[in-house]
């Protein structure tokens, strides 16, 4: 027994003198105890937590080299080498993690909505629960700063660019054609339906280098990744019929929508200024099919919209109204597919077609031309640490466009031209710190059509001032073909350019959210013609040049009133461009100084109803009076508009949805056409350019069937 009491005390003691003292102290980078801290030997259960001096002390068995573990929340985890025999009273510094909810983001120029935002000025929802904006993107974006309100175009016009100069992308992939069918001064609308996007990014301006032929803004649109329930929605509107419906299985889901709308019964009811002998119609539809994998996601959307419409157009310069006949097929295809593999590599892929076609009868002339479009895509991002990242790829667009212009019982005149543009971008993620963040990029683009090759630089950064306020900055040169209507025509132009600086505050904390900008655009090699309108016959050149500069506010609160919430939009803007056919440098006729948007949602528990107000006001813009000496130096009086949205709940899964447009009824102008030639007094006789309608009425009931008999589509109106 002796013997064994004597073996037992020399293991205990063997194995004393085996374990060894590990200690130090964890600090943060500005010298700082942080307590709490965890700390361990990798593959072992031997460690200790840090004290209120930071300083931590445990027994150890491991021996020789190891590796030191140590982790404490909003910090980067260290894992540092150490010689256990050695590491006593050692200090470590932990870095302040750059993936912390409170780390610095690059903001500026770009308003960012959806679940996957960090900081969401406009919610996906807000698309079709503002007032006013009849679930149109468009129309709800042009709520917020630097956007222009051209109310007889309906598209998106940022800070002084022109419509065209904004480019729509559908998880990634370019749309071509993302507005429908239209004519002069009857305004458009987008092509996409909201109900199938779970976010959007809209950048006014210093974007990504991984997003080309764009002078302006880029508007990225991302379908949902996943099907929340299977359910089927059912709407009856005063403009036309709905059916939307989402099926899962296993790994896959299917969502789709289609609408019928058409204006006819509409405008029997409530007439209008425009003279239609058939009023707008069009079947549209849209899917989405997505299967998940393990390490990726595959995603197929596909959209489709055939209109028409038959109106008398009225020119101050035609005795007789011109006939306008125009038949509008467009479909879409997206395709994409991202997977993670490797060690912290992400790959991404993706193909579009656009195809649209437009047949339009101008009184007796006709008028035939189609496009055909594609964009494809290859992206790789490397994650080397959470502090640096890069991504790199390519993209190729190939558009083909043809026209026929055929006269009454005369010539037929074609058109066209096919374009490729190859491009390689690169841009790299270096997070210093929390507060500081640097994104580096450029983008080589090659024209073959205008045998032009552009290198495009861009930079933005961002500064943590404080908790919940920070500076963004952001450069970019940024480079775009000529439009279609020039082209068509010359093709020995070169690409329009723009350099945007911008810088950004932003104070985001409790569910308010302010943002204040300022920035400066300066345009070169922007076309100009020499003729009345862009024809066969005109001589084109790249002499244009202009220049934006501006102020945009914003100002978003969810918190303050309870059940309100609202937002409210501020831009200054000072442009002039010399381009088209302008006789000078001066502010384009779609641009208003000063814009102003408040909109406003309001939950009556009592009443089970939303209220939502939106008012839109803007200052007069410039058009051009041949009966004064200064070139574009007239200016309509100011644009208002008070729009309302009622949405009650029947019941749980019904709802009853009424909404109307410009309730003062404010006689708002756009513009005049003046004659080409005076009259016998020697004066330039003038049109007034007015809405079709001064106000628009809408009614609809929307049903929405579920398992759960829960869902409703009240966030949806």
């Amino acid at each position: 027994m002796k013997t064994i009491y004597t073996f037992l005390f020399f293991l205990v003691a063997l194995t004393s003198n085996a374990q060894q003292i590990v200690s130090g102290t964890v600090l943060d980078e500005k010298n700082k105890p942080i307590v709490g801290a965890n700390i361990f030997i990798d593959g072992t259960y031997d460690g200790s937590t840090s004290d209120e001096n930071g300083n931590f002390k445990f027994n150890t068995t491991a021996i020789g080299n190891q590796v030191l573990v140590i982790s404490f929340l909003t910090y980067e985890t260290l894992k540092t080498p150490i010689d256990v025999a050695t590491c006593q009273n050692k200090s470590f510094k932990l870095k302040e993690s750059v993936n912390s909810l409170d780390a610095v983001i690059v903001t500026a120029g770009t308003f960012d909505a959806g679940d996957k935002a960090r900081v969401s000025v406009l919610k996906p929802l807000d698309i079709v629960t503002t007032a006013g904006a009849m679930g149109d993107i468009v129309s709800a974006l042009q709520t917020l700063p630097g956007t222009q309100t051209v109310g007889e175009d309906g598209r998106l016009f940022v800070r002084g660019g022109e419509a065209d100069e904004t480019q729509t992308f559908v998880d990634g992939i370019r749309v071509a054609q993302p507005y429908g069918a239209t004519t002069a001064n009857v305004p458009t609308r987008g092509r996409f339906s909201p109900f199938l996007f779970s976010g959007m990014s809209f950048s006014t301006g210093g974007y990504s280098a991984e997003y080309g032929e764009a002078l302006s803004s880029v508007l990225l649109l991302n379908t949902q990744d996943e099907a929340v329930e299977e359910k089927t929605d059912i709407s009856l509107m005063t403009v036309g019929l709905g059916l939307a419906n989402t099926q899962k299985w296993g790994n896959n889901s299917l969502s789709f929508n289609t609408a019928y709308i058409n204006l006819a019964p509409y405008q029997k009811v409530f007439p209008q200024r425009a003279d239609w002998n058939k009023p707008f119609q069009s079947l549209s539809g849209e899917a989405v099919y997505r299967h998940s994998f393990t390490n990726g996601m595959f995603k197929l959307y596909a959209a489709f919209d055939a209109s028409q419409f038959d109106i008398n157009s009225e020119s101050i310069n035609n005795p007789e109204k011109i006939r306008v006949d125009l038949d509008n097929n467009n479909f879409y295809l997206n395709s994409s597919y991202k997977i993670n593999f490797g060690s912290q590599w992400q790959l991404f892929t993706g193909l579009s077609y656009g195809y649209s076609q437009n047949k339009i009868s101008l009184d007796l002339d006709n008028v035939a031309n189609s496009e055909h479009s594609s964009h494809l895509k290859l992206k790789l991002k490397k994650s080397f640490s959470d502090r640096v990242k890069l991504s790199f790829g390519g993209d190729y667009f190939i558009t083909k466009f043809d026209e026929d212009f055929k006269q009454y019982e005369g010539n037929t005149f074609k058109s066209g031209y096919d374009a490729n543009i190859a491009a390689f971008f690169t841009e790299a993620d270096i997070f210093f710190s929390k507060k500081f963040a640097v994104k580096l990029g450029a983008r080589l683009s090659n024209n073959d059509l205008l045998a032009e090759t552009v290198v495009a630089p861009r930079a933005s950064l961002a500064y943590k001032i404080s908790k919940n306020g920070q500076f963004s900055f952001a450069y970019g040169s940024f480079t775009q073909a000529p439009r279609q209507d020039y082209l068509k025509y010359a093709d020995y132009l070169n690409s329009e350019k723009a350099q945007h600086y911008i810088l950004n505050y932003q104070y985001s904390k409790d569910r308010r959210t302010f943002r204040a900008e300022v920035y400066f655009k300066d345009y070169s090699d922007l076309v100009k013609y020499d003729t009345e309108v862009s024809q066969f016959d005109t001589n084109f050149n790249n002499t244009g040049t202009g220049y934006a500069k501006g102020l945009d506010v914003f100002w978003r609160d969810n918190k303050t009133v309870k059940n309100v919430e609202y937002w409210v939009s501020y831009s200054f803007i000072d442009t002039q461009r010399n381009y088209k056919n302008y006789a000078a440098e001066v502010t384009p006729s779609f641009v208003a100084n000063h814009s102003l948007s408040v909109v406003s949602k309001w939950w009556i528990n009592k009443l089970k109803s939303q209220l939502s107000i939106t008012n839109s006001f803007t200052t007069g813009r410039p058009y051009n009076n041949p009966n004064e000496s200064e070139f574009m130096n007239g200016r309509t009086k100011g644009y208002n508009n008070l729009s309302l949205g009622w949405a009650y709940l029947m019941s749980q899964q019904k709802i009853l949805y009424f909404s109307v447009s410009n309730v003062l009824g404010t006689a708002n102008v756009f513009g005049y056409e003046y004659a080409n030639s005076p009259n016998t007094e020697g004066v330039y006789n003038r049109r007034t350019i007015r809405p079709t309608a001064d106000q628009f009425f809408f009614v609809g009931f929307f049903w929405t069937i579920s398992e759960n008999k829960k869902e409703n589509q009240l966030d949806n109106l």
